[in-house]
């Protein structure tokens, strides 16, 4: 019984091997390919209040493209 339990666990230890899990970037809505994210938070620029991240909403900032870094 044990040897055979060792067996199947060897063999589904296999099987299981070649599973590859990868994170699919866009299953939570992050940009898609040809979009652009300037600041890397993961929403894409045509949808991001904050388009260059520096904590001014794009409609205060005088310059919303461009992060200014002191």
């Amino acid at each position: 019984m044990k040897k055979t339990a060792v067996l199947m666990l060897v063999v589904v230890a296999s099987l299981l091997s070649g599973c590859v899990v990868y994170d699919n970037p866009n299953r939570d809505g992050g940009p898609r390919h040809g979009e652009r994210d300037r600041d890397r938070d993961g929403v894409p620029d045509r949808m991001d209040r904050d388009r260059d991240g520096d904590g001014v909403p794009n409609r205060q900032d005088r310059r919303p493209a461009d992060r200014d870094r002191y």
